[in-house]
This record gives structure tokens, C-alpha cells and sequence, in this order.
């Protein structure tokens, strides 16, 4: 008898606490959820260098976080460092780093902290941020090994966002951004046939929805909005359907004029 007592307890706890949860994400789609303060934070930038890197170094430099910048380019690394410094950053250091080799992340990493996650979880404090892609959300033909590496970085994010969720440490927040494609030359030549459903993003609102996303501590942001109905859809429409819907939208033929990035004189 007890034992039903205690079943029909934790139900009622489970579906209590469930539609909290509903009521509470209706609430942020009404009013925007309040913003944490970055001042004073350490935020590490991968790719630093250029592009959406370099842009939100300037963003969080405005917000008067400490910048810990990481690029392959020594030069154009610090020529970011410089314009943070411009943009108000009071703190900012750039290292040179290939984050595709190990050794490289664990060299640089004894320049600037021993370890990340550990010492966040001995904390209970820090802001996990993934940049995905929207090719890391459904398969695109021609793009099989970005879709690889970009389906990897989400799951990888997601599966350290449960593990400290599950340890109780609700100190740590993640972000997953997973964008359509964005103006910063690494698609160059490629296009949409939906620019009103699928558009192209430019670089500067890339950025400031992804600031936005992670002061509010969203742990996913999709852009544009369309992908959220988007994998909504995929969720139960038939594969055929949703085959029909991608050749609609041009999805097949995203890459067919794909160039690659301009290579400097």
C-alpha cells in the first residue's frame, strides 16, 4: 500500500513539475527571459581570428568579459586582440592554437587554465558554447563529412549538457547553436531558393542572436527560426514527405555552385 502511496506521489511531483516547465517556456516566448552579467567573466574563443570568432570577441569585449582568444593565424589573432581592445576589452590575451591537434589544445590550455570542464564542474559555474550548424540537425548531400563533424559537435554538447545535469550542476549551462548558412566566405557560392523561409544569414545577426542565446542561457538556437518547424516536421512526416519538402526548398542543390572560401592574393 505504501509503496502505491509513494508511486502516486512521485507522479504527481513529475507532472507538477512538468507543467511548471510547459508554463515556464510559454512565459520567455511572451517576455524575453532576463540576461546574466558577462563583466568579468573569462570567455575562451575558438577560431577567434575572423569571422563569427572575431565578431563575438567583440560583442563579449563590449560586455566587459575577460577574452581568452584561440586561432591557427597568429596574425589575424592578434589583429582581433587589438580590435577587442578597441571595442573596450580591459583583459584580452590571444595564443596561437590548431584546435584540430591535441597536443596543441593541452599546450596552449597550461597557458590559460589546466582544465576547462573539471574546473567548471569543481566550481558548479561556466557557459558551455557549441556552434553547430543546421547541417548538424538533418543530412545535406555533398556536405556528408561537415554533416559528420557538425552532427558529432551536437551530440557531443548535448551528452556533457545531461552529464552535468544529471550530477546537479545546474551552475553550468550549455548553448548548441546550430545556423543555416552564414555570410563569412566558408560557403562561398552556395545559395537558397527560399531567401524568405531559408535566408543566408549575415555575420553581425548570427552573432547577436548567439550573445543573446547565451546570456538568456538557451541551450538550443536555431536560425532562422523556420528550422525549429523544420525538425518538428521531420519528427513524423514521412521520410518521402520530407523529401518532397527539401526539394522544395532547394535543399538538394544548396551546395551546386559551392566555391569554397577566396584564398588571399
Amino acid at each position: 500500500m505504501s509503496s502505491n502511496l509513494e508511486s502516486a506521489k512521485d507522479m504527481l511531483v513529475f507532472l507538477g513539475k512538468s507543467l511548471f516547465s510547459i508554463l515556464e517556456a510559454l512565459l520567455f516566448q511572451l517576455i524575453s527571459k532576463p540576461k546574466k552579467n558577462v563583466a568579468g567573466e573569462i570567455v575562451l574563443i575558438t577560431g577567434a581570428g575572423s569571422g563569427l570568432g572575431r565578431l563575438l570577441a567583440l560583442q563579449f569585449a563590449r560586455l566587459g568579459a575577460e577574452l581568452v582568444l584561440w586561432d591557427v593565424n597568429k596574425e589575424a589573432n592578434e589583429e582581433s586582440l587589438q580590435a577587442a581592445r578597441e571595442a573596450g576589452a580591459t583583459r584580452a590575451h590571444a595564443y596561437t592554437c590548431d584546435c584540430s591537434q591535441r597536443e596543441e589544445v593541452y599546450r596552449v590550455a597550461d597557458q590559460t587554465y589546466k582544465a576547462f570542464l573539471p574546473a567548471m564542474v569543481a566550481n558548479n559555474h561556466g557557459h558551455l558554447v557549441c556552434i553547430s550548424s543546421s547541417a548538424g540537425l538533418v543530412g545535406v548531400n555533398g556536405l556528408a563529412d561537415y554533416c559528420a563533424s557538425k552532427f558529432a559537435a551536437f551530440g557531443f554538447a548535448e551528452s556533457v549538457f545531461l552529464e552535468t545535469s544529471a550530477q546537479k550542476q545546474n551552475g553550468i549551462k550549455t548553448t548548441i547553436v546550430c545556423p543555416f548558412l552564414i555570410k563569412t566566405g566558408m560557403f562561398e557560392g552556395c545559395t537558397t531558393a527560399c531567401p524568405t523561409l531559408l535566408p543566408i544569414l549575415e555575420p553581425e545577426y548570427a552573432v547577436r542572436k548567439i550573445v543573446e542565446a547565451i546570456l538568456q542561457e538557451k541551450l538550443y538556437l536555431y536560425m532562422p527560426k523556420f528550422l525549429y518547424f523544420i525538425m518538428f516536421l521531420k519528427s513524423f512526416l514521412p521520410v518521402k514527405t520530407g523529401m518532397l519538402i527539401a526539394d522544395y526548398l532547394g535543399v538538394f542543390h544548396v551546395m551546386d555552385g559551392f566555391t569554397g572560401p577566396k584564398k588571399k592574393a
